[in-house]
């Protein structure tokens, strides 16, 4: 088995993005209610990176067919494009992610009852949906949509559901915070790949806003959280939000480059920093909401 190639197909660099709103669930649950259950926040870290892995992989494989990672592709290489894996074995891979992810679903099940079950389901669904299906949402201006909901106020939200049992504005104001940041990262990804994604017969948000209105959009998405700040210090009960505002410097630095870079490879490191300054937003969080 060649496992340098499996691991660079889950695109490891970017798993915090399924990382973060768990801790940050965990947080908030914390800051609101203290209450943490230690067995089930584990369960959904790992079930909600192997949705994301799956995702990937299922992604990976589908886009190698569909012609969307060809030889002009500006993005970092693709392991069934590139032939490293073929697209029967990713796809298996992309499967057992989600096979896993399942089975830690109906432990969660148990634990937070048919609001679990309702969330797993739909995530699953709609990491196969992203790119299978005869629709698939990376096709459509929906793929930022598609991150904020499953990838920040379903995880969030879920997470700290699985701890209190209930739900209050505080969960969902970090979720949007945390999903926006999400969002964020997959624009630039659409952004830097909007010729080619156009040539395979996509319509994504980046193609439909054209870059300059893109680059609003970014903006927006990149900002949104520090503006969530004082209405969740409101929502909050106890802990600090305030730390988070050490990751704007490089937000601001982020946005700054995707204005004024050329669209091109300089991307892939725009791309990395957008995923620092969600990795760095959800740590500074979660410190401020714990001690």
């Amino acid at each position: 088995m060649n496992l340098s190639s499996w691991i660079m197909g889950a695109r490891p660099r970017t798993l915090t993005l399924s990382a973060a709103p768990v801790a940050v669930g965990t947080a908030v649950a914390w800051a609101m209610e203290r209450k943490v259950l230690w067995m089930a926040v584990s369960a959904a870290f790992v079930a909600s990176v192997c949705i994301q892995i799956g995702t990937n992989l299922h992604n990976d494989a589908v886009d190698s067919v569909r012609g969307g990672d060809g030889p002009e592709r500006l993005g970092p290489p693709r392991v069934t494009a590139s032939g490293l894996l073929s697209a029967q074995e990713v796809k298996l891979g992309a499967l057992v992610c989600f096979g896993i992810a399942a089975l830690l679903g109906l432990y969660l099940i148990v634990i937070g009852g048919w609001p679990i079950l309702l969330l797993g389901l739909l995530s699953i669904l709609s990491g196969w949906a992203y790119t299978g299906g005869p629709l698939p949402i990376a096709y459509t201006p929906l793929g930022e949509a598609f991150v904020m909901a499953f990838f920040g106020l379903g995880a969030v939200c879920g997470t700290y559901w699985l701890c209190t049992a209930e739900l209050d504005s505080a969960p969902i104001i970090t979720g949007i915070a945390i999903g926006s940041l999400t969002s964020a990262v997959l624009l630039v990804n659409n952004h830097r790949d909007a010729k080619t994604d156009a040539r395979a017969g996509r319509k994504t948000l980046a193609i439909l806003a054209g870059p300059a209105a893109t680059s609003w959009i970014f903006a927006g998405l990149m900002l949104l959280p520090f503006a969530l700040l004082m209405p969740l210090r409101d929502a909050l009960s106890a802990g600090h939000v305030w730390p988070s505002l050490l990751a704007l410097p490089l937000a601001l630095l982020v946005i700054y480059r995707f204005a004024h870079e050329p669209r091109g490879p300089v991307f892939n490191q725009i791309l990395v920093q957008t995923v620092q300054v969600q990795f760095l937003f959800a740590v500074f969080l979660c410190l401020g909401l714990i001690l």
